[in-house]
């Protein structure tokens, strides 16, 4: 299906909502298709089956096969640049909540991002806690595992929105350890199954109650991780504008909605503001 550009109408409606108001975004995937990460939930999603936490916990071939496609998105989606959209709403200056684990909006330069569900550049050490970058671990992936080559293109089906592949696992692969204490490693990220830090989500809505509008970009928020904000926003009464290709789970509480794709929806915007 086609993602259509906003109209000038649409632009400009937007525009006056948030115009005079201090305002925060909530984004989802949708915004970071356009840089070759694909969305989970879009119309033209693939269907797939995303990690579950306590798998990844209890299991050890859930941990070698997630490392193993993780090793082999990383190459693409490690490689990912902010689009235009990342790069308008730096632009207009307004403090991000995010539902992505990608690091784009830092990125590009917004003045202050809240990785809701992590950074999947950082991995953490389930033993010691000890955080560690997420592309030495790729060099240490790589050298344990000489045989395996190739790469999953970027905007290839098999890619997932956390850096993780669709494809099959050889069962020899090997997953380093912690260096630190010899742990279990996970990407710094929110699993499905697994809950967002308390303190993190304290922070986001702090930073919501200090805003006078929302406006949610490219997320279907079909996950109460990203719903709740709009339905608090709701409730203390501020708009909400949903720009985002399909349908929400938040539209009837939707001040505005622009089914239109979010790069050319928020660079429109940026211009008009």
């Amino acid at each position: 299906m086609p993602i259509r550009p906003p109209t000038t109408a649409e632009v400009d409606a937007v525009a006056d909502v948030l115009r005079g108001r201090s305002w925060l975004a909530l984004t989802g995937a949708g915004i970071s298709t356009d840089s070759g990460i694909p969305d989970y939930r879009g119309p033209d999603s693939r269907p797939t089956n995303p990690i579950q936490y306590d798998d990844f916990l209890r299991h050890p071939d859930a941990r070698r096969r997630y490392w193993f496609r993780s090793m082999m998105g990383f190459r693409s989606f490690g490689a990912a640049v902010p689009n235009p959209g990342h790069r308008a709403l730096a632009g207009l200056g307004a403090p991000v909540i995010t539902q992505n684990v990608d690091g784009l909006h830092s990125e590009a330069g917004s003045p202050r991002v809240i990785d809701l569900h992590g950074r999947i550049d950082q991995v953490v050490c389930f033993d010691c806690e000890a955080i560690s970058p997420r592309a030495a671990l790729q060099t240490r992936l790589e050298r344990a595992n000489p045989a395996v080559t190739g790469s999953i293109p970027a905007g290839a089906a098999e890619l997932r929105p956390d850096g993780d592949a669709d494809i099959d696992d050889p069962d020899d692969f090997v997953v380093p350890p912690c260096t630190a204490c010899g742990g279990v490693l996970k990407p710094d990220v929110v699993f499905f199954g697994e809950t967002v830090p308390r303190a993190r989500v304290d922070e986001a809505f702090a930073l919501l109650d200090a805003t006078d509008a929302l406006l949610v970009a490219g997320s279907s928020l079909t996950v109460m991780s990203g719903l709740r904000f709009a339905r608090h926003a709701a409730r203390r009464n501020i708009p909400v504008v949903l720009v985002n290709h399909g349908p929400t789970r938040a539209d009837e509480l939707a001040t505005i909605k622009v089914d239109a794709g979010t790069s050319p929806t928020l660079t429109a915007l940026a211009d008009t503001l």
